[in-house]
């Protein structure tokens, strides 16, 4: 017993004595390392270039987006051959796509002045980039679908458009979402691949209308001739009115009330704004003729 316990502290003295002249050793190496001109070289040489690069890229990236605006100020001018939307969408899918492809190829740059070897990366890369193809099916459909949304014209920045239940307007069309903002100031990102319908609001001219109840014994010819004089200069009152408000006649009847109908054609988006002017308007004209609304 006392023999094994000899020979059990021996060997545990034998091994520690030699982990501590290892961990000697690495020291040691570490600090000849650290102190060697030739490391501090390569690490400034190696720290310049990456700074290079990223100087490189950021100058590389302010020239593509200076060509990409210029582009779209060019197509811009020949709205009669190209939608100025359409365009002015294209050139930030453009640029964000462009941008995140000068990213990628600067972190490759990067991590090659790192030593790091690319080609099993990219190889790794290739292997979990087909792996989560097949998991993530529903990014490729949102990818997808924005491409379709863009190519086919359904909607673009700036447009005031619905979708599902939310209204406002797109500020961003990205490759995976899209981002509107409604007029209350909330933002809501929506994946492309869940845009089922989509309503666009900035397309075609809309039609502001307005009621008004009169009194069953009211005299209706009297009424509309008033309104529709009243109304002739209408359209001087904003620039978002296309023309002349036109008195549709009798919209509905009961026993104690009649309602007319105006509308007037606007520009996209606009009717509502422009049903506020309106009513504003019939109520001044009700007003100075003395005439009379069915509460």
């Amino acid at each position: 017993m006392w023999l094994l316990m000899r020979s059990c502290l021996k060997s545990w003295v034998y091994d520690n004595y030699n982990l501590q002249e290892s961990w000697r050793e690495a020291y040691d190496a570490a600090l000849d390392w650290l102190k060697s001109p030739d490391t501090w070289l390569s690490f400034a040489s190696g720290l310049i270039q990456i700074i290079l690069i990223l100087i490189l890229g950021r100058i590389v990236k302010k020239i593509v987006g200076r060509v990409v605006e210029r582009l779209i100020r060019e197509r811009s001018k020949n709205s009669y051959r190209f939608n100025p939307r359409r365009i002015r969408t294209m050139g930030r899918l453009i640029g964000n796509s462009l941008t995140y492809s000068i990213n990628f190829i600067l972190i490759m740059m990067i991590l090659n002045q790192l030593g790091i070897n690319l080609l099993p990366l990219l190889a790794g890369a290739g292997v979990v980039g087909l792996a989560i193809g097949f998991g993530a099916q529903s990014l490729v459909k949102d990818v997808i679908t924005g491409f379709f949304i863009i190519f086919e014209d359904q909607f673009a920045v700036g447009d005031t458009v619905q979708i599902g239940a939310h209204k406002g307007t797109v500020e961003e069309i990205g490759l995976r979402v899209t981002r509107i903002v409604s007029w209350t100031g909330e933002v809501h990102i929506i994946p492309n691949g869940l845009i089922a319908q989509v309503t666009n609001y900035s397309i075609n001219n809309t039609i502001a209308t307005v009621d008004i109840n009169l009194p069953y014994q009211s005299n209706v010819d009297r009424a509309m001739a008033i309104l529709d004089q009243a109304l002739s200069h209408f359209k001087e009152r904003t620039a978002n009115v296309m023309g002349r408000p036109q008195i549709l006649g009798m919209q509905s009847m009961s026993q104690s009330e009649v309602s007319l109908r105006i509308a007037v054609e606007c520009r996209p988006d606009t009717h509502i704004e422009v049903q506020r002017l309106l009513l504003a308007e019939v109520k001044k004209i009700l007003d100075d003729h003395r005439l009379e609304i069915e509460a």
